[in-house]
């Protein structure tokens, strides 16, 4: 037993001196105040001192100046004083016994003073973790080719990691804008200027959530920069403190999302199913403004085609993801479209007795246009990257075609209240929770101000349209600014010989008693008012002489 411990002995201290192979040499000087920092902490967990952890994985934290400013003028782009980190750890064990070699990545965000379009600085870094004494020393990736592959590998697979960057180029920072000024910055090109050393040490920490026996590991430590060519310090010394994240519990946020957008998308259909049967007359769905169903359809195209590039990119949830999109893909293909297509109809009706040709080129025109303004808006979004909560506030303006359309056709009843609410609803879910829901898994910066501006947005279009419902399509403009409007209880005269019969219900008009029951046409036609009014919402035409009727 003696001299296996002594051998354990020797390997650990060849271990602490000699330098890992692949690795840069770490600072000759005696002691460095890392060292200080890191040797004079005490080991406060209560697990053996022999016991193996496996670090491999994400933690995320902060980071912050133990001086409370960068004092070096090396990188001045470092201009806050704290911010957010994400480190990304692989470990694999060595032929050296109680040492394992680890590669990873160190990511810095919040680096940039009023620059939050940029997501951070980078840095690879490679190094030791001597798990006897729970300690890891990193320094900054020699960048050399094939250096890094079990790294890369693990981000590539890491959903938290693939989701991060996913949702910081779709709803945080242009991917050009960003990487161009990423090069501009020296933080770009820092392992070229820099010795970077992480001196840190490791602890196990308890989770508070119900997650099983799932370990949680607290990573706490400095990180030193001095200049490769004596020129001093590259920046201050940092203070690193991360822990660890469950993935599994990460990977459960993004399927449960998915669950939400397949949910969402199933009351949407039995929605639009509802509206179809309301106005499935040529003249209810006339009345049915084609901008504001092209608008709805363009929004769930362009959700499916995120949710499929989710997918993709995260291999692990594409099942998840590939599902939220086929829904929205049967929302906007199928019914979507079928009714765009409805409507496009009824609002041409001379075009149905006209040859095929005709009606073939007037469809092809009406998907072309449809596709270009669906590819025009993807350009214009890619260019107005840093404009995309705006523009969403534009793509949720989707009620206002309608109500305008209301008040120029003085149009009747077109949608039903059911789907006038529970699109306004259902269309709400998916912006509230990237951008209001503070523990969302895109790790989106949370906006209370732009959620509430959104809801009462939607919210007062909603109203106004409801209003129109129940109280007329015009009820809100003042009468002065109302063009002359045809009245259907004019007073006529009583002596002229007309037919007393009402010819959609065949029987007789009564008017001896002057009231509300009797409606008169242009063509000086008499109908029973309910009679008239239902067969207004299947055609325009008067039963009798086939003649255009005004709106009522």
């Amino acid at each position: 037993f003696l001299g296996l411990r002594l051998l354990f002995c020797l390997s650990i201290w060849f271990a602490v001196s000699q330098q890992a192979h692949g690795l840069r040499p770490i600072r000759d000087t005696a002691r460095s105040w890392g060292d200080e920092w890191l040797f004079g902490r005490k080991e406060k967990s209560g697990a053996g001192p022999f016991s193996a952890w496996n670090i491999t994985g994400t933690y995320r934290g902060t980071w912050k100046f133990l001086d409370t400013v960068n004092s070096s003028s090396k990188f001045p782009d470092f201009r806050k004083e704290n911010g957010n980190s994400v480190i990304e750890l692989v470990t694999s064990p060595t032929k050296i016994t109680g040492v394992h070699y680890v590669q990873g990545a160190v990511v810095f965000h919040d680096v940039f003073d009023n620059e939050h379009n940029v997501g951070g600085a980078q840095i690879k870094v490679e190094g030791v973790y001597i798990w006897p004494f729970r300690q890891l020393r990193l320094v900054a990736n020699s960048g050399k080719k094939g250096d890094s592959g079990l790294e890369d590998d693990y981000l590539l697979s890491n959903p938290y990691h693939l989701l991060g960057i996913f949702s910081s180029q779709v709803f945080q920072e242009s991917p050009r804008d960003g990487t161009s000024k990423q090069k501009t910055s020296p933080i770009y090109e820092m392992e070229k200027h820099c010795n970077i050393e992480i001196a840190a040490q490791i602890s196990r920490t308890a989770s508070s959530e119900n997650n099983g026996d799932k370990d949680y590991y607290h990573i706490e430590g400095l990180m030193e920069s001095p200049a490769v060519d004596d020129d001093g310090e590259c920046f201050s010394p940092l203070l690193l403190n991360a822990t660890s994240i469950n993935v599994e519990v990460y990977y459960n946020k993004a399927v449960n999302y998915t669950l939400m957008v397949t949910f969402v998308s199933f009351l949407q259909v039995l929605l639009l199913i509802r509206q179809m049967e309301h106005s499935n007359t040529q003249s209810g769905a006339a009345k049915v403004s084609i901008v504001m169903i092209g608008q709805q359809a363009i929004m769930d195209s362009y959700l499916c085609l995120l949710h499929l590039t989710a997918g993709i990119l995260v291999e692990s949830l594409f099942n998840a993801f590939a599902t939220a999109a086929f829904f929205k893909f049967v929302v906007f293909s199928i019914f979507e479209m079928r009714y765009l297509l409805a409507i496009w109809k009824a609002t041409r009706p001379s075009n149905s007795g006209e040859g095929w040709e005709t009606m073939r080129r007037e469809l092809s025109f009406l998907y072309s246009r449809f596709y270009g303004i669906l590819l025009g808006g993807i350009l214009i979004m890619y260019e107005l990257h840093n404009y995309m909560r705006p523009i969403l506030l534009l793509m949720y303006s989707f009620w206002i075609p309608q109500i305008v359309a209301n008040v120029v056709r003085d149009s009747r009843k077109p949608l039903h209240p059911y789907y006038i609410l529970g699109m306004t609803v259902t269309r709400v879910a998916i912006p509230l929770y990237v951008f209001g829901c503070p523990k969302n898994f895109m790790r989106v910066e949370p906006s209370k101000a732009w959620c509430i501006g959104l809801c009462t947005f939607i919210g007062f279009q909603a109203a106004v349209l409801l209003l129109q419902h129940y109280f007329g399509s015009r009820c809100f403009v003042p009468r002065k600014m109302l063009p002359e409007k045809y009245s259907y209880y004019r007073r006529f005269d009583h002596d002229v010989n007309r037919s007393r019969d009402c010819v959609i219900c065949m029987t007789t008009i009564d008017l001896r008693h002057r009231n509300n029951d009797c409606m008169a046409t242009p063509c000086e036609h008499l109908f029973h008012s309910g009679c008239l009014q239902r067969w207004m919402d299947i055609k325009m035409e008067c039963p009798t002489c086939r003649r255009t009727l005004p709106p009522a």
